[in-house]
């Protein structure tokens, strides 16, 4: 099983009511519960961890990810809110405004993190639940605790979001050290590492101890970049509704693909072949194809591949 560890919420989805006004629409999302819902419909065993709400959205996110095959018998329970991000669209590029105060996946604390069963290979961060305490201190923490474990970040990082940089970077940069596999947009790879040639920034990640590095390059595609190996595969084409959900999409089906060759151990994802890490790349840019071909975050199901 893949445990997908991290925010679960309501994004609330710009629309124009028959009457011309304003509206939002309620979809259940969130970076690690798009990948965990992702990762179930490509018929991967898939667990989800973080404070789930007994509340109205909550209920709606319980029951996406049951129809969607994810486990969440390890994710704690609570009557806090859900966390609410109103998505506005620009081109089909998504911008954020977040509601976070005090909800079930922000009030995460150590006492809630699990003993891991011995049928979890891998666990799965990122987003923004790695940005506000105690959430984010407590998922470091068991990202600290997964053993032998495979572990995979993508920060997915929404700098409005942040309001201690220092903190929050300080944070990232020791889970991306602890990681053996790090997804990350040449976007996001700019605001940690700064101006430079993605590909040699991407080197800094391996420097610092992943083992293998996804960098999404938008419409371009996506490479696998190791201590040996640069692999790239170009974007499957789409017409694009929006790109919301298309990243966490894309780590869902390297992890299946990754999954599938039987290579989600520490000493496999050390030594990949190149057509194991093509693999992962062509299966992550076909789902995240599918994805932006439809409003909000709806990934594929396999047979739709």
């Amino acid at each position: 099983m893949i445990l997908c560890c991290g925010e679960a919420l309501i994004d609330m989805l710009h629309r124009e009511t028959k009457a011309g006004e304003d509206g939002f629409a309620p979809h259940a999302g969130g970076a690690i519960f798009n990948t965990a819902i992702a990762l179930g419909r490509l018929g991967v065993s898939t667990g989800y961890f973080s404070g789930l709400s007994t509340d109205l959205f909550g209920q709606i996110l319980t029951r996406a990810l049951a129809a969607s095959n994810v486990d969440i018998s390890l994710a704690p329970r609570s009557d806090r809110p859900t966390t609410l991000a109103f998505v506005t669209l620009t081109n089909g590029q998504a911008t954020y405004a977040f509601y976070d105060e005090n909800t079930a996946g922000r009030m995460l604390t150590p006492e809630d993190l699990p003993v891991l069963p011995d049928n979890i290979e891998a666990l799965f961060f990122g987003g923004i639940s790695l940005v506000n305490d105690p959430a984010a201190s407590s998922l470091a923490l068991f990202q600290q605790r997964a053993g032998g474990r495979v572990t995979m970040i993508d920060p997915n990082i929404r700098p409005s979001f942040i309001t201690d940089q220092a903190t929050y970077r300080e944070r990232i940069n020791k889970m991306l050290a602890r990681a053996d596999i790090v997804k990350i947009s040449d976007e996001d790879l700019h605001w940690l590492e700064g101006a430079g040639d993605p590909q040699a920034l991407a080197q800094n990640l391996l420097a610092r101890g992943a083992k293998l590095v996804f960098l999404t390059e938008g419409a371009a595609g996506a490479r696998a970049i190791t201590a040996t190996q640069n692999r790239f595969v170009a974007a499957n084409p789409a017409k694009v509704a929006d790109t919301v959900g298309a990243g966490d999409t894309f780590n869902a089906g390297a992890l299946a693909a990754l999954h599938d060759a039987g290579a989600l151990s520490k000493t496999a994802i050390a030594a990949l072949p190149d057509s194991t890490l093509d693999a992962a790349l062509s299966l992550g840019n076909r789902a995240a194809a599918v994805t932006v071909s439809r409003p909000g975050a709806n990934p594929p199901w396999r047979h739709e591949l």
